[in-house]
């Protein structure tokens, strides 16, 4: 028999038994029991499937959440970089910010601004301006993008790096192992550009990512290019 002041619990909140998902099974074990082995629980059968539905439903709820505070983390991840981006007041600061205090806001081990001249004298100009721009001659942007396929080139590109990346990160080749690429549109009448950010990690740019944070950045990164250009 059951103790008198157990029962009585029970009989006054009989809503907490319903809520303890072990103490359920338990009882419906052992009703699954007393009834024998040749007779079939319908309401035991039923209830299993629900709780097999509610853990499904459960996962996809945390999935859900997990993914919601990922992408608030990037927003605000990326918000952080453009503000530190907008702060120089002259180009030489702006690209010394970018594989700074941008990089390391963003989390990426290498950054490079590929722009793209018809002026063979502008090379060393523009070369002493440090590792972070890379000069290249008219179509290199495309090539590198197109990695020497016939493929449309979209705004963003996550990807594995490729053998021709040596060119374009150096001394840091052999440590880069996956990139994003951000096509950059400086206006009528000026050449492409990219912005590179490079990565050791193989698995941190992959093309199932989505891009949608990067595009943001590369629209306004391409508005601040355009007032140095100018």
């Amino acid at each position: 028999m059951i103790e008198p002041d157990l029962r009585d619990r029970i009989l006054a909140e009989p809503e907490t038994l319903l809520e303890d998902r072990d103490v359920m099974n338990a009882l419906v074990a052992a009703n699954e029991r007393a009834m024998g082995a040749n007779i079939v629980d319908l309401r035991g059968i039923a209830m299993q499937r629900l709780e097999t539905r509610l853990d499904r439903l459960e996962d996809t709820h945390r999935s859900v959440i997990a993914a919601a505070y990922e992408n608030l983390a990037g927003t605000n991840q990326v918000h952080r970089a453009i503000l530190q981006m907008l702060d120089p007041l002259d180009f030489e600061d702006f690209l010394h910010r970018l594989s700074g205090d941008v990089a390391a806001t963003l989390r990426v081990d290498c950054v490079r601004l590929v722009l793209e001249t018809r002026q063979e004298g502008e090379f060393a100009a523009l070369r002493r301006l440090g590792d972070v721009l890379h000069v290249a001659g008219p179509g290199f942007v495309g090539q590198y993008l197109a990695g020497g396929r016939n493929v449309p080139l979209r705004p963003v590109t996550l990807r594995q790096v490729m053998p021709e990346s040596d060119a374009l990160y150096g001394e840091r080749a052999g440590y880069i192992r996956s990139e994003a690429l951000l096509r950059l549109d400086f206006g009528p009448g000026r050449l492409p550009g990219m912005l590179v950010f490079g990565a050791e990690d193989p698995h941190q740019f992959k093309p199932n990512q989505g891009g949608d944070l990067l595009a943001f950045f590369a629209g306004v990164f391409e508005r601040v290019m355009r007032r140095w250009l100018s």
